[in-house]
């Protein structure tokens, strides 16, 4: 006689078990897990073997047998999880609660935000568990973002201009970014540098002594990311307007030349203006108040500062100058256009979703 094993207990469903399993065996947000058990137990009770069932559901035979003898067991609370090992739960959700409210929408006393110390000695929990708290919750006390929105009654107008030329530049013309980086500062550190090594990073003296100041005028080619460069001591209308000539001189005659600038008063000096009408092929495009972000040379400022300014050294202004013109010139001969993704109704719209966050945690 062959041997059959030995007999599964009998498994049989009631109508209102019935359905609940083939609920959680076809809803895309039950649990994957929930839904591959449902399933077991369903073709368990179709009278298939556990082999069967096994190979239906490409799993293997015990793990069949196990939901089988759950479900028999404790019927369909049978199929959750075991509970896990270890301490239950102490935090509730009126603690997490709480703690969320109290991080949004006060500040600790004699201080300006919350720090985890702070939170815990005002909760009576852990600063382990304040910790897990804002990270699920994303909260970052400690942190903070500047921000400066334009009150420009044209600033629709201008972002459609200045973002236009960006993504849609004029046939046969340059399109330059225009700005001045003022008072850059000859510093001289009081002793050397202590050089880089393994396991210590480059140590500098905070202290420095003064030896005058800079600036440095730069015109960025949004097209190909060269820049026409000036360095003056001062950045007067007068410095101005020398500059505008140095880009007549070196922009081809033939091309017309969009300047994007800012609203310093220097840019719109009767000097500069009695210069731009005697070149017309020169039209100024003014960004919105306090959106140098727009302005793409602000970019190249960054570089500047970051790969020469930040640790520079310097005993003379002529050094400082030396240096500025020489990194200039190997940018030159190696230029990065900065590639603009946003158009003008990308920007506007996150703006305006920025602005309801606002106007909205403000209630």
């Amino acid at each position: 006689m062959a041997r059959t094993g030995r007999p599964k207990a009998l498994l049989e469903l009631s109508e209102d078990e019935r359905e609940q399993l083939q609920r959680w065996a076809r809803r895309r947000k039950s649990s994957q897990a929930l839904a591959l058990r449902a399933r077991i137990v369903l073709a368990c009770a179709s009278g298939l073997s556990n082999k069967e069932v096994a190979t239906q559901e490409q799993v293997s035979t015990p793990t069949v047998g196990k939901w089988r003898s759950r479900f028999i067991e404790a019927r369909l609370d049978g199929l959750a999880d075991d509970p896990r090992p270890g301490r239950p739960a102490t935090v509730t959700a009126e603690q997490v609660e709480d703690v969320v409210v109290a991080t949004l929408e006060s500040t600790p006393k004699n201080a300006t935000h919350w720090t985890r110390a702070k939170m815990a000695e005002r909760t009576g929990l852990s600063k382990s568990t304040i910790g897990r708290i804002w990270k699920a919750f994303e909260l970052k006390p400690h942190r903070e973002e500047g921000f400066k929105l334009s009150n420009d009654p044209l600033f629709v107008e201008k972002v459609y201009d200045v973002i236009g030329l960006y993504v849609d530049p004029p046939e046969s013309a340059v399109v330059l970014c225009v700005d001045e980086k003022s008072q850059v500062q000859a510093l001289a550190r009081s002793q050397p540098a202590f050089p880089m090594m393994p396991g210590m990073s480059e140590k500098r003296t905070h202290d420095y002594v003064r030896h005058g100041t800079t600036s440095l005028f730069a015109a960025f080619n949004t097209a190909d990311g060269t820049v026409i460069s000036s360095l003056h001591r001062k950045h007067r209308a007068v410095e101005f307007k020398k500059f505008l000539a140095k880009i007549d001189t070196e922009v081809p005659d033939h091309l017309d030349v969009h300047l994007v600038c800012d609203n310093y008063s220097t840019h719109k000096h009767p000097t500069v203006s009695r210069w731009l009408e005697a070149h017309p092929r020169f039209h100024m495009h003014f960004t919105p108040t306090y959106s140098s972000w727009i302005n793409q040379v602000e970019r190249f400022f960054a570089y500047v500062t970051a790969d020469l300014l930040q640790r520079s050294d310097h005993r003379s202004v002529q050094a400082l100058e030396a240096d500025i013109r020489n990194w200039v010139k190997a940018w030159n001969e190696d230029p990065r256009p900065f590639i603009w993704t946003k158009t003008a109704e990308e920007i506007l719209t996150s703006l305006t979703r920025l602005l309801k966050r606002i106007n909205g945690a403000g209630h």
